[in-house]
């Protein structure tokens, strides 16, 4: 029985490497954002002794024999390597933790929680992130912020949804319906904090600063300065070399979720609105309207586990003009989750939409694996003719599940999607998708 657990262990481990290496080829560098973190209550933190995850399992491997921790005791930190490799960013290593605790004694205060990653790779590429999403004693306050500096590598897929635009030969490298490929290389930094005051239970009011730049941004696959992103540069304004996006932020956000992390019930929205500033060093001026929409339902009270989860995030450019890789598209979502089975920004446009829905299922009775089954479509303008909604691109896939720590209801996400034009691969994540 214990060579089995040594096996299983090694064999749990390989899989975060493998699909780590493979959600990071999927992914361009600069997607390497703080995974969906948000928070859970107090008073919804389970006591489940039945319940297995990573931590158990290392624990019975190592101390065989020994008492397991009540899940009150066990720690809220989990970490793992972030190992990849493709020939675009070479061998990459790193690692990632997120950190989960709830602050103040006051019932029903929702957990703070915290996340950071560091990588390096062969070619030079660096990316590094801290985010936090902090609730103080009695959920009065809500901080939610980030600190991202990296050399990136992004795919460039062109604007829209895949229709062919326009009536020039411009447009029709701009819209790209072949989606021929593009990789933009450049330095990107990011720094943005947000303010959020309770004025109702579940509801809060929220107000904050971005700062986004880039710079040095170059395509290193081709020598022809007519790809999408020279055209829309010029087009519009913007220095082919790097731009500024920094904006004014102001939310409203409500959320009854039982736990944020993985919810089994609940509900969770979020309206935004982005103002970039010329008088903030903004490059141009622009009015961008988010919403976000999630919705879960347990569809068992023995084993609240199985789960129907709907989502529907939009992004929508009211005025202005944003920069070509500040567009919103596929995974451009906060959690950068949107749209599995296309890497991020394979569509994408000034007004964008993506819907998605999944079933999530224990697999088995301690919990340590369960699965989950999902579809999504989505839909982008592209400013030469194709209006929102007017095409659709589907996608979908299933996934596995492994607990990494049941005391915040973290998960291992390992999933493959597919989509059209032969887009395929597995994603790796900690949390659900959302």
């Amino acid at each position: 029985m214990k060579n089995f657990k040594v096996v299983l262990t090694a064999f749990i481990l390989s899989i975060c490497l493998i699909c780590n290496l493979h959600a990071q080829i999927n992914a361009p560098v600069d997607s390497l954002k703080a995974d969906s973190l948000h928070s859970t209550t107090a008073a919804t933190i389970p006591t489940y002794a039945s319940q297995y995850d990573v931590g158990d399992l290392i624990r019975d491997v190592l101390r065989p024999g020994r008492e397991p921790k009540p899940v009150s005791e066990k720690s809220g930190i989990t970490m793992m390597p972030n190992v990849a490799y493709n020939p675009s960013i070479g061998a990459q290593i790193g690692i990632k933790a997120v950190a989960g605790k709830v602050l103040g004694r006051e019932k029903n205060t929702l957990m703070s929680v915290a996340a950071t990653s560091a990588s390096a790779t062969t070619k030079g590429i660096l990316y590094f992130y801290i985010s936090h999403n902090v609730f103080t004693s009695g959920n009065k306050w809500n901080l939610q912020g980030s600190l991202v500096a990296a050399k990136t590598v992004t795919p460039d897929f062109g604007m829209g949804i895949g229709v062919p635009a326009g009536n020039n030969e411009l447009d029709e490298i701009l819209s790209n319906p072949e989606r021929t490929g593009y990789v933009l290389h450049a330095e990107f930094y990011n720094f943005r904090e947000k303010v959020y005051k309770q004025i109702v239970k579940g509801l809060f009011l929220g107000a904050g600063v971005s700062f986004d730049i880039r710079r040095n941004v170059i395509d290193k696959t081709t020598s022809n300065e007519l790809t999408p992103y020279n055209i829309y540069s010029d087009r519009y304004g913007f220095d082919r070399d790097g731009y500024t996006s920094n904006a004014l932020l102001f939310s409203a956000q409500y959320t009854s979720r039982d736990n944020q992390n993985r919810a089994y019930k609940g509900i969770h929205a979020d309206l935004g609105i982005r103002a970039n500033q010329t008088w903030m060093g903004s490059s141009r001026s622009a009015l961008q309207l988010t919403s976000d929409f999630r919705k879960y339902w347990s569809l068992s009270r023995r084993n609240p586990e199985h789960v129907i989860a709907f989502w529907n995030f939009g992004s929508y450019v009211l005025s202005g003009k944003l920069p070509y890789l500040e567009l919103p598209g596929t995974g451009k979502d906060p959690s950068g989750r949107s749209g599995r089975g296309y890497t991020i920004a394979y569509f994408k446009g000034p007004k964008y939409i993506t819907s998605e829905v999944e079933y999530r299922f224990p697999i088995t009775k301690n919990k340590f694996l369960s699965g989950v089954t999902f579809f999504n479509i989505q839909s982008a303008s592209d400013d030469l003719g194709t209006k929102l909604f007017d095409k659709w691109q589907p996608g979908g896939g299933a996934g596995l599940r492994v607990l990494f720590n049941k005391a915040t209801r973290t998960n291992l996400c390992i999933d493959y999607a597919f989509g059209r034009y032969g887009r395929k691969g597995l994603f790796l994540g900690l949390n659900e998708a959302f």
